[in-house]
């Protein structure tokens, strides 16, 4: 494609190369550029693309041009022929669920014969095909890219997180959606919107650009439910398990193994447990309808899905002792977790290990110690991803959320390895240990950069020592 005809009507400035340059890719990274590419240059909030022009030249790049990241979304849409429009595309954002619920209808929709794409926070997938994820909402690139990989391989369906920081730097400009989903808002990302208001904002704005004859399906338990979608054009649906809705679920028993639900009076197992998975499951079974799936199918599908990796994943070791892995790294996630197990196991001890991100919102720290204490029986604070802080400036910030009662019953190691044994050493018998805020992660990020780091494996060698 001819440079003049990829820039046409865009707010583009050509830094080298010329409108008769022939462009066989488009990158925004200047390591990805080889021969015939268009490096895009866009500011960032930390950088200038414009810095790594010669870098990309340097690598074979054809062509560099300027624009803004509205820009960047038009080129990567226009480069790859608009792959959103030749898909059935759902989004789904929300502090919490957003995983899980993409990754559900991934595969539910595959288990119903359908070739499908997925786009999360796990890995992104064409068909069968794995991609690793970077962020949760991948630059305006590689989402067009991916898609245009998901219609050549015959896919119908594509099923993305849809993030607030994706939202408001505009990375999902020009991107065709056919369903929109609101799961919750609560605390998280206030080290980059700074404000509540403007988090919701920047999750609002993408029910805002639904286009007409899609649809916006929303939790209205959430007391931003029908905020999110007063100014949509999209045909709203609502879905609860409180209240009347055009969608309901009701918890009639759970265990640790599953739970019983009636879905709009039916009654379906599933093998996701916990109030918080009975909203996920509501929204994969509203945005399945909504696509024109047959409810009595759906309701099957549903009935076979397992959750997520890295979300509530029990581990059975010796001694009657279980490891639960979640990724809960937020208040409202780590008391969802915490009060499930609570419900499905009573009578058990019940151990919270978990720890915060480094350079990431300190606020919800000691949020989430008052969470711990009002629901474990014990506490470990460690490490998660501790980046350019000291992991002990960030356990010491968490501590301060402790009343003084809950801070008798709170152990902290740094080391997350040695937490997680000790965790297990000193909870009794039965108990269950919730690892929170690594989930499928398999590696810590250290001043240094990342480092090998599972959690699976670190607990299969503590149990075979028991």
């Amino acid at each position: 494609m001819k440079l003049s005809k990829l820039l046409q009507g865009l707010n583009a400035e050509i830094l080298a190369g010329s409108a008769a340059t022939e462009i066989t890719s488009v990158c925004c990274d200047s390591r990805k550029a080889t021969a015939g590419s268009l490096f895009i240059a866009v500011s960032g909030t930390a950088v200038d693309g414009r810095e790594f022009v010669k870098d990309a030249l340097a690598k074979g790049a054809a062509a560099a041009v300027a624009t803004d990241r509205a820009g960047l979304a038009a080129l990567a849409d226009r480069f790859y022929e608009h792959p959103s429009g030749q898909l059935k595309l759902v989004g789904i954002t929300g502090t919490n669920g957003k995983t899980t619920t993409v990754t559900l209808l991934y595969n539910l929709f595959r288990a119903m014969g359908y070739e499908c794409g997925l786009l999360s926070t796990i890995a992104n997938y064409v068909g069968s095909y794995r991609e690793e994820a970077i962020n949760t909402t991948a630059d305006p690139v590689t989402i067009n890219s991916l898609m245009r990989k998901m219609v050549d391989a015959g896919c119908e369906y594509c099923f993305m997180e849809v993030s607030s920081i994706g939202v408001e730097q505009h990375r999902t400009d020009c991107l065709d959606f056919n369903v929109g989903i609101f799961s919750n808002l609560t605390h998280d990302h206030l080290d980059y919107h700074k404000t509540v208001a403007e988090y919701l904002r920047c999750k609002k704005l993408f029910f805002d650009n639904l286009p007409k004859g899609s649809t916006a399906i929303t939790n209205i338990d959430d007391k931003h439910g029908m905020v999110m979608v007063q100014n949509t054009k999209a045909n709203i649906v609502t879905y609860s398990t409180r209240s009347g809705a055009d969608h309901t679920a009701r918890i009639m028993e759970q265990s640790i193994d599953g739970m019983l639900l009636k879905i709009d009076g039916t009654e379906v197992w599933t093998r996701l447990v916990g109030e918080h998975n009975a909203y996920n499951i509501l929204a994969i079974y509203s945005a399945a309808l909504a696509l024109g799936s047959d409810k009595e199918q759906t309701l099957v599908g549903i009935s076979k899905l397992q959750s997520a990796p890295g979300r509530l994943e029990t581990l059975r070791g010796p001694q009657g002792k279980t490891v639960v892995i979640d990724y809960a790294h937020t208040p409202d996630a780590l008391e969802n977790v915490l009060k499930t197990l609570r419900q499905v196991e009573p009578g058990r001890e019940l151990v919270c290990l978990f720890g915060c991100g480094g350079d990431r919102d300190r606020t919800k720290r000691p949020e989430m110690a008052a969470i711990a204490e009002k629901y474990a029986d014990k506490i470990f604070v460690t490490s998660d991803n501790s980046r350019s802080e000291k992991t002990e400036d960030i356990m010491a910030e968490i501590c301060t959320g402790f009343t003084p009662k809950g801070r008798l019953k709170a152990i902290c190691i740094a080391d997350r390895s040695e937490a997680i044994k000790a965790a297990i050493a000193m909870s009794q018998s039965p108990s269950t240990i919730l690892l929170a805020g690594k989930g499928h992660e398999t590696y810590q990020i250290e001043a240094t950069g990342k480092v090998h780091f599972d959690e699976h494996e670190v607990v299969a060698e503590i149990f075979k020592q028991i």
